[in-house]
């Protein structure tokens, strides 16, 4: 296998980029956040359509933030949305996103590339965490595609 079969195709890498600048908006004043966000898309140096795409999707996460976390929270038994780890609360609000927004993208891929997301960047158990989750909301939320 080739290297250029080794890496990482521009949405993963988009969604790797997202999940540091939903993870920069979430804990950065409100003041701080576009300097902030401007600095990370600066060190990435992440190709044009990643930056896009990222931007997109944190775009978008931010706009629909209550909803996402409302259905998060729906399916988040002994949890509460606020105290979940940053970094899953971002995997999180990203993934519900996609299953309910992105329909290019079958929702096992989201899945898995959240799961991957989780095992990467959180706890050890945040990949089971994350998966179970997501799963539950493709599920009761997009029935018709289960």
């Amino acid at each position: 296998m080739d290297d250029a079969q080794n890496q990482p195709d521009s949405r993963t890498l988009a969604r790797e980029l997202a999940l540091k600048l939903l993870y920069v908006t979430d804990i950065s004043k409100p003041e701080q956040v576009e300097t902030q966000l401007r600095e990370v898309l600066e060190i990435e140096h992440a190709s044009r359509d990643v930056s896009e795409l990222a931007s997109e999707i944190v775009a978008k996460v931010g706009e629909l933030r209550t909803e996402l976390d409302e259905d998060i929270q729906k399916v988040a038994v002994n949890w509460q949305v606020s105290r979940m780890p940053v970094i899953d609360r971002a995997i999180l609000r990203m993934g519900v996103y996609e299953l309910l927004y992105m329909h290019d993208i079958p929702p096992k891929v989201t899945i898995n590339e959240g799961v991957e997301l989780a095992k990467k960047y959180s706890t050890e158990k945040s990949g089971a965490f994350v998966n179970g989750l997501l799963d539950k909301i493709f599920q009761t939320r997009c029935p018709e595609k289960v």
